[in-house]
């Protein structure tokens, strides 16, 4: 066995249905006093009634979050958080509102508690970005992870089918990448296999009957596990994608990260075999040179997008996702190879299959 490190997150995990009534104990339990609740635009009504629950604990709402954490958006929500005296940052929402609520917090130090009604998985992560001259950035400090995160799967009930897919992909993509990253270890490897089996389960049942408190339990699990790898290890070929993919053409996240996972697993099919051979395991195939396939029918079968171009990728799109990732690569196990990428791109604008 290979050498490797391995540091558990200090993060205070609840899980379970209705976990969500227990916010005020939970914050007061650590001391919270003036909590701001983060949303965005879509989920205000969801943060008043949140804050009406909190009562005294509350000390507003920002319902200003949007995809991708524009800078232009982070200023202004820093200075609203200097300005009303706040001692917590609650974003109660997906990577958007997370996103938000953690630049905030690497501006001013203040914690964070996270509620996530998605499958997004940043809640469970020290990584930040934002977006700046149609280029993201992204980074990772520690007074970004948030210090509680509440998981309720009664607050994924409303998710419509298209999005729960698309976010419970974009999670399985946390996993998936886990098996290969350059920092890999075999107690996060563990939860990745066991992230991708949870979630690769429960999503066509979500997908078949959206009130599924089980299905929902079972995929938040999933997501929870997904978040905890992408915390504990780096990123590689696939997250770098798809930050061009949002930061430069302002493309939809979860169905970005959806769409793309089959390509980024293809390319990397002969870099990494014992991850691959996992993989091929976990989704029921027996190659690897199955596993791009597998996941792109999983895609179909969920109801997803499978081509960029229908989610706002532009036909020069390939090409120019192609050098920007070349360029300025995230670690991956195997090179990046100009040409492949680009005819791997066009595959995924044009919806085909990765192999």
């Amino acid at each position: 066995m290979q050498q490797f490190h391995y540091k558990a997150l200090p993060i205070d995990v609840h899980f379970g249905v209705g976990k969500s009534n227990e916010v005020k104990d939970i914050l007061l339990q650590h001391g919270y006093q003036k909590v701001l609740v983060i949303t965005t635009p879509g989920q205000e009504e969801a943060g008043r009634q949140l804050a009406k629950e909190l009562q005294e604990v509350c000390a507003g709402v920002y319902p200003h979050a949007v995809m991708h954490v524009p800078v232009e958006v982070a200023g202004k929500a820093v200075e609203f958080a200097k300005d009303n005296d706040i001692d917590c940052c609650l974003g109660l929402g997906g990577g958007s509102t997370i996103g938000l609520a953690k630049i905030i917090a690497l501006k001013t130090h203040l914690p964070i508690v996270a509620i996530p009604t998605t499958y997004a998985g940043s809640e469970m992560t020290s990584i930040y970005g934002f977006t700046e001259n149609n280029l993201k950035t992204t980074g990772k400090d520690n007074h970004v992870l948030p210090k509680v995160v509440i998981y309720d799967p009664n607050l994924n009930l409303t998710l419509p089918a298209k999005i729960s897919a698309c976010s419970g992909m974009n999670a399985m993509a946390h996993a998936v990448e886990a098996l290969y990253a350059k920092d890999k270890n075999p107690i996060i490897s563990l939860m990745a296999i066991e992230s991708i089996k949870a979630l690769q389960s429960s999503l066509p049942v979500i997908v078949g009957d959206l009130t599924n408190i089980s299905a929902r339990q079972k995929a938040s699990y999933g997501a929870w596990l997904a978040g905890v790898c992408l915390g504990s290890v780096g990123m590689a070929i696939h997250h770098k994608i798809c930050h061009v993919l949002g930061g430069t053409f302002n493309l939809p996240h979860a169905q970005a990260h959806a769409i793309t996972l089959a390509y980024s697993v293809h390319y990397n099919r002969h870099a990494d075999i014992e991850a691959m051979d996992r993989l091929a395991e976990a989704f029921g195939v027996s190659s690897c040179e199955e596993v791009g396939l597998v996941i792109y029918r999983l895609n179909q079968s969920l109801g997803i997008d499978l081509a960029l171009k229908d989610i706002g990728l532009p036909k020069e799109g390939p090409s120019e996702v192609a050098r920007i990732v070349c360029d300025s690569p995230y670690s991956n196990p195997r090179e990046y190879n100009y040409d492949e990428l680009e005819k791997l791109l066009t595959k995924a604008y044009l919806g085909l299959p990765p192999a």
